[in-house]
């Protein structure tokens, strides 16, 4: 017997709840521009700037009790990823540290310099002395700045890309909810990134990135259900087709966010403080998403005129 997630015919009557959603989503949405206004982001070293060390020794390198020595220095944050293929019998660390004030006496670079050789001397305790420092380097004010704008650029940019092409493929009425549903999952999820103080750093926007295409994608599924069965059901009330359209596409939509949470949930659980806020971000988004796919975009499409018949519409423009 299989096992069945959602029973089939299901009849959930989900546009009832349409008003209530919608204001729900609105309520948090704002909630989420005020913390975000209000408590600010929690700017990882990538955005922060701070002190990069690589360094590589032979044999197996225990990457919690670098954390451990580093975290006692004071320092502030200290993120410490493992490189792979540095060569051959060689474990590779990359160690970033957190831009520093200067102290009484010191200028930007003094400070920078004496967390590097803190972080050195460090280092050299706990790996011994046959580690090797490949490469130190710091990360200035307007690197940081540069890589905040480019990333923001890349984020605007997929969304306006996302939106272009629903308009495309399925008209402007379409295209108003998938909008108001992207800009609700991001600015929701930027909220709870605020709220909960999750580092925000270049992973981060890729999770961004990854909460746009997997948002848009479940949407995408909907409108196309919906535009089918406009076609099919030509007396059907909207609200009913709708609801119909939801249900008949639930199975799928449970089967794909629940199997991709599975391994989200294990990977922010195991997957150590450098993937957390990565992880973090896209299980919150991919859970805002599909709601906002059933309860916002969809919905939507009672307010904005959708037609029955597409093709019908575009011949009358073209004869007009």
């Amino acid at each position: 017997m299989l096992l069945k997630l959602v029973p089939d015919n299901t009849k959930i009557p989900f546009t009832k709840g349409r008003f209530a959603a919608v204001g729900f989503s609105f309520l948090l949405a704002v909630a989420s521009i005020a913390a975000v206004a209000t408590m600010g982001l929690n700017f990882g070293v990538d955005f922060k700037g701070g002190v990069t060390i690589e360094v590589e020794k032979e044999g197996a390198v225990d990457l919690g009790a670098i954390r451990s020595g580093l975290g006692a220095l004071d320092l502030g944050e200290v993120a410490v990823t493992e490189i792979q293929d540095v060569g051959a019998g060689e474990k590779g660390v990359l160690v970033t540290v957190a831009q520093q004030d200067p102290r009484e006496g010191e200028d930007f670079d003094a400070a920078q310099q004496r967390a590097a050789d803190e972080v050195r001397a460090e280092l050299q305790q706990i790996l011994g002395d046959d580690v090797v420092f490949r490469k130190q380097e710091v990360v200035g004010a307007t690197v940081s700045g540069e890589l905040i704008e480019k990333g923001a650029l890349a984020v605007g940019l997929a969304v306006v890309l996302m939106v272009l092409y629903i308009w495309w493929r399925y008209e402007w009425q379409f295209a108003v909810g998938s909008i108001v549903a992207l800009f609700h999952d991001i600015a929701i999820t930027m909220g709870v990134l605020s709220v909960t103080r999750l580092d925000f750093n270049i992973s981060t926007i890729a999770a961004l990135l990854t909460i746009v295409g997997y948002s848009m994608n479940d949407t995408v599924v909907v409108f196309d259900r919906v535009r089918e069965n406009l076609r099919k059901y030509k007396k059907m009330p909207l609200a009913e087709l709708i609801d119909l359209t939801i249900n008949e596409t639930l199975t799928r939509t449970v089967m794909t966010s629940g199997t991709t949470l599975l391994s989200l949930v294990a990977l922010f659980f195991f997957g150590g403080e450098v993937l957390r806020g990565f992880t973090g971000a896209i299980i919150f988004g991919i859970l805002i998403g599909t709601y906002s796919s059933i309860f916002v975009a969809a919905p939507f499409l009672m307010w904005t005129g959708v037609k029955r018949d597409w093709s019908k519409v575009k011949a009358a423009t073209a004869e007009a």
